[in-house]
């Protein structure tokens, strides 16, 4: 079964940058879509970005031209780089790989953002 692994998570302060990798056992071409979710404290999870096996992007509003999802087949990864971060992208980021419609996840990452 294929396995997940984030890595990259910390704490930074407000405005500052990090960047998370998501590695596949599997590699990548397995999947149809590759994404990051976060989920807050007492909140649900939600997508941040989304890109296909063709590289179509998809990201929430929020964070819409500060956050930047990539990936490298030749590597079995893929990043999610997040620039100007805030107190508001405080969460436990998830790597996610579809194929077809069954989800599969990573284990999480820790990102805070202090003030």
């Amino acid at each position: 079964q294929v396995r997940l692994v984030e890595s990259g998570g910390g704490l930074v302060q407000s405005g500052g940058s990090l960047r998370l990798s998501c590695r596949s056992s599997m590699g990548t071409a397995i999947f149809n879509g590759m994404g990051w979710y976060r989920q807050a404290p007492g909140k649900q999870r939600e997508l941040v970005a989304m890109i296909t096996s063709a590289g179509t992007t998809n990201y929430a509003d929020a964070v819409k031209g500060r956050f930047t999802i990539e990936k490298d087949n030749t590597k079995d990864m893929w990043y999610l780089q997040m620039n100007n971060l805030n107190i508001e992208d405080t969460a436990v980021y998830y790597c996610n790989g579809r194929i077809g419609v069954i989800d599969r996840w990573g284990q999480g990452t820790q990102v805070t953002v202090s003030s």
